[in-house]
């Protein structure tokens, strides 16, 4: 295996880090649905490149592929993205949207573990062609344009707002750092499509530190918010 083939280990590690300082956000202000999101969002992250991790050291499985495929290609993004849902949104909107992107993403699931898997297209590389059900990879685009949307997207949003007034500056560039770890995941996850899976171990780990990088510039920032869900001194 290449050294690039071990990135998700280190990857890992850096959930679990940043998993424990957002869960214990969360837990100070239980009532914040933006911040319960982001926690799954990840701990779901943090559980992609977990199962990548275990490829690396373990060798291929078919449990092991389905389960990545499914925290990967459907939940790699999508919970961090309804965090941004639930901060920009009102919240009755946001409910609705997760109901329906829960029943979106539940079918899904279904259909990967449903799926027959293709052996013979089995390489050291985890790679969606071993699904032989291969329209479950035409709902993969439509799942991560949401996330884009709303992640990248209400990320730059949310930086667009604070532009230019000196007082926001740590809430700009950590805006600017969350929508640039939302979207390097992405371009690995295209690039991985044409069997080029070890750059999505790179671009998940620069994203993952992005992001992090981000929301602890954002949390250090002592100017309110322009969210109302989140607009109280010293809380990102």
């Amino acid at each position: 295996m290449p050294w690039v083939a071990y990135l998700p280990i280190i990857s890992t590690l850096c959930c679990v880090y940043f998993f424990n300082e957002i869960y214990r956000h969360w837990r100070a202000k239980p009532g914040a649905f933006y911040l319960m999101w982001w926690t799954i969002g990840v701990f779901c992250y943090g559980l992609g490149t977990l199962l990548e991790s275990i490829h690396t050291l373990a060798g291929w499985s078919p449990v092991v592929f389905k389960a990545w495929y499914i925290a990967g290609a459907f939940l790699g993004g999508v919970p961090l993205a309804q965090g941004t849902v639930y901060l920009l949104m009102p919240k009755a909107i946001a409910h609705k949207m997760t109901a329906v992107l829960g029943v979106v993403l539940v079918i899904s699931a279904g259909l990967v573990v449903a799926s027959p898997l293709d052996v013979s297209a089995v390489s050291d590389k985890l790679n969606g062609n071993v699904l032989e059900w291969s329209f479950i990879r035409a709902i993969t685009p439509v799942i991560n344009i949401y996330a884009f949307i709303f992640l990248v997207g209400g990320a730059l949003y949310s930086a667009g707002k604070y532009l230019g007034n000196a007082e926001f500056k740590g809430r700009f560039w950590g805006n600017g750092f969350i929508a640039l770890g939302g979207l390097l995941p992405g371009i690995g996850g295209t690039m991985a499509k044409f069997g080029q899976t070890y750059v999505l171990y790179v671009t998940e780990l620069i994203g993952i530190v992005l992001i992090y990088a981000g929301y602890s510039v954002i949390r250090r920032d002592r100017s309110l918010s322009i969210h109302p869900s989140q607009a109280r001194p010293q809380t990102a």
